[in-house]
């Protein structure tokens, strides 16, 4: 659903603690020390509480995974991405695929979970959710619009010729990489953040443009896409 990965560490101890349970209330049929321990863990002198384990006491994954994903729904803040991904035209497989196929460092994949569960320190984030009331919500760099995640990360005037430019480019390079791959016009993989893409590369099958003009019969402002991708054989452009 967008998370990490990361194991709830409360939800492993119940488990573990759970297991222990069971082991020992199974086996004091059959040894007298199990027994005897049993016996002796009745005044909550560990966390296995043996003589008064209820067999009902654990949610099932289900259940707990339910749980949680209430609790998640219902949070102000951090329950907007839940939001986002419950619309009916998002595709929430599709949506969680770069945290397990984008190659990404590991503090590149955190950065950008946080920037998902909205908790950068923008000044928007100061001022309304660390209650500083003080703090200018303000862009730092445009100075017109209230700094938030939405706001640096597409709205920002001052940011569309610059970095912008510099995300779409870097989306096209990855896209240009990967069809490059399926076609065979290249035989050496790359990391993406290193791969550096060729104007035009051809075979016998397929060929390959990038940010070349295509001469139209009729005359457009623009005629220069990104990617031009051209099957040879059955003369099929995709742009």
């Amino acid at each position: 659903m967008g998370g990490r990965g990361k194991t709830d560490i409360i939800r492993l101890q119940d488990k573990q603690v759970k297991l222990l349970q069971t082991y020992f209330l199974n086996k004091q049929g059959s040894s007298p020390l199990h027994a005897a321990v049993v016996k002796a863990d009745g005044r909550h002198h560990t966390p296995l509480d043996l003589l008064h384990v209820n067999e009902n006491d654990l949610a099932t994954d289900e259940e707990f995974n339910n749980k949680v994903k209430g609790q998640w729904s219902q949070k102000a803040l951090h329950g907007r991405h839940l939001h986002d991904l419950s619309q009916q035209h998002v595709g929430i497989e599709a949506s969680n695929k770069w945290l397990t196929n984008a190659d990404l460092f590991a503090e590149t994949e955190g950065f950008l979970t946080a920037i998902k569960d909205r908790v950068i320190l923008t000044r928007n984030y100061k001022k309304y959710i660390l209650k500083q009331p003080d703090t200018d919500e303000l862009c730092r760099r445009c100075g017109k619009e209230p700094e938030t995640i939405q706001h640096i990360t597409a709205a920002c005037e001052h940011l569309a010729s610059t970095e912008y430019a510099k995300r779409h480019d870097g989306v096209k390079n990855v896209i240009h990489q990967k069809l490059a791959e399926a076609a065979e016009l290249i035989e050496d993989k790359s990391p993406y953040y290193k791969y550096t893409p060729a104007n035009v590369l051809e075979n016998d099958n397929f060929k390959l443009y990038r940010n070349c003009s295509i001469i139209t019969d009729k005359t457009i402002p623009s005629n220069r896409p990104d990617i031009n991708f051209k099957n040879k054989k059955k003369h099929l452009f995709d742009t």
